[in-house]
Order: C-alpha cells, then structure tokens, then sequence
C-alpha cells in the first residue's frame, strides 16, 4: 500500500512541474488554450479539443511541429517528460 501512495505523490509532483513549465520556461500557455492553465490562446491548436496522448506531445515539443519551435536543447529531458505529463492529463479533463 505504501508503495502505490508514493507512485500519486510522484505522479503529482510530475503534474505539478509539468504545469510549472506550461506557464514558464516552456512558455506554452503563449500559444495554446488548455483550460487548466487558465491559457485561452489560440495561435496553437485548442488542447482541449485535440487532447494530445504524451508520446506526441514529447515529439511536439522536441522537434517542433508546424510554426512551433523545437524546444530540445532549451527545456531538459525532465521538463519535456513532465510538460507531456501534465499537458496529457489536463486535456482530458
């Protein structure tokens, strides 16, 4: 039982960062409309509406897609896993 109380404290701290870089260093709220965020831009796609699964968020935001840059090489490893996390799990709802 322990051992699954840490994987949601893990799980939220994941979400916590990943919200962090949404409005931060990612600088995503800029472009998208995603509700939890409190972003209502909509110079990106509404991620609301096309509710992203992680693996193409991750490649989005490594590579870039469309007018939005790569950002691999400005945000680490860590701060692109955690943004998909969250930017996935706050679409969905």
């Amino acid at each position: 039982m322990l051992f699954s109380s840490n994987i949601y404290v893990n799980a939220d701290e994941l979400f916590i960062k990943g919200k962090e870089v949404f409005l931060g260093a990612g600088n995503c709220v800029a472009c998208h409309m995603l509700s939890d965020a409190g972003s209502n831009s909509m110079v990106g796609p509404n991620l609301n509406e096309i509710r992203p699964d992680i693996q193409r968020i991750v490649m989005a935001v490594r590579n870039g897609i469309g007018v939005m840059p790569a950002m691999e090489g400005i945000l680490t490893d860590e701060e692109i896993e955690a943004v998909a996390h969250y930017t996935s799990i706050a679409a969905e709802q």
